[in-house]
């Protein structure tokens, strides 16, 4: 059997301690069902007996004290919620009993935010991570040693999980439980939750933010020309001239600034613009294209998938909401 432990972090998201609890035991109804033995001993394991939530409106009971779970095979980080850093430091207490369990064997699971609590280990450097998209840039900047995998849902780092943003971790919840059980499995827990199975993106729900969170203030001076310049045809050399730079010295200190390209940077004002169009205006493909100074439809198009995971079309259909039909 299989021993699940979901902790029950200080200023924790309740819906992500609430719903791999119900998943993982809903598993095990499923097997016995289909005349197998129950896999999972699911369990909600914290650093005190109770645990307030969201401004005590909730009370979490714990099964198990930290001190009083000698082995697990698989921890739960759920999302945090508030400011991150209050968070970090109100659960420092697991993060060494983390540490301790991962050198016994156990995996990790991060959910949504909790990747900063199990970046906080240091068992992530080197290794591949997601979050929320929202929380990017402040992941990078508290940890540059970990490899954080923009738009992507699930990553696996060798028994390190992580999950992307919000109900993204419903998707890396079904993964673990076709990787410890069966693809059939699965399936009829997807279909029971009525989740998206084997969705591997959130590129599609990113909205782009404009990383001025640095105190380069030049650089931040090229960002608000491209914002508010983004119709246009901008080059980097205009860019460089603009600043009285050096193309290279420009181009290191962008990047270096905004941990994008300034070609990337570009683009994704310019898609972002896109979307906006798309999502409440009735302009066709080709008007949004010309708005926001492209020219190319081929380029148009595959810039703009890179970016949200869609074809233009595909992006309008989804986000665009037409007009109610009027009967008489």
């Amino acid at each position: 059997m299989k021993h699940v432990s979901i902790l029950i972090p200080e200023t924790a998201v309740i819906e992500a301690i609430a719903d791999p609890r119900y998943l993982f035991t809903a598993v095990n109804e499923f097997l016995q069902a289909s005349g197998k033995l129950p896999l999972f001993k699911v369990e909600l394991v914290a650093m005190t007996r109770e645990v307030k939530l969201n401004n005590n409106l909730f009370s979490v009971h714990a099964d198990k004290l930290l001190h009083e779970i000698e082995h697990t095979d698989l921890i739960f980080v759920p999302a945090i919620s508030g400011n991150v850093n209050y968070a970090m430091e109100a659960n420092q207490e697991l993060i060494p009993w983390m540490v301790k369990q991962h050198a016994k064997g156990a995996e990790v699971a991060s959910l949504c935010l909790g990747a900063f609590l199990l970046a906080s280990t240091g068992l992530l450097n080197g290794r591949k991570c997601s979050t929320h998209w929202l929380f990017a840039n402040q992941f990078r900047e508290m940890f540059p040693d970990v490899e954080l995998v923009d738009g992507s849902i699930i990553t696996d780092a060798q028994g390190l999980y992580s999950s992307g943003g919000a109900n993204s971790y419903w998707n890396l919840l079904l993964y673990l439980v076709e990787k410890y059980t069966d693809r059939d499995t699965a399936i009829l827990a997807a279909k029971y939750f009525a989740i998206d199975i084997d969705r591997e993106s959130q590129l599609a729900f990113m909205m782009f933010q404009g990383q001025k969170g640095h105190e380069d203030a030049k650089i931040k001076k090229a960002q608000e020309f491209i914002d508010g310049n983004y119709q246009e045809r901008i080059t980097v050399d205009q860019l460089a001239d603009m600043l009285a730079l050096g193309r290279r010295s420009f181009e290191r200190r962008f990047k270096s600034a905004t941990k994008n390209t300034v070609i990337e940077y570009i683009q994704r004002v310019k898609i972002e613009a896109a979307k906006r169009s798309f999502e409440s205006s009735r302009k066709n493909i080709t008007e949004v294209m010309f708005d926001v100074g492209y020219t190319d439809t081929k380029s148009f198009r595959d810039v703009f998938k890179k970016i949200t995971g869609l074809t233009p079309i595909e992006y309008r259909n989804k986000y665009h909401k037409a007009a109610p039909v009027l009967q008489v």
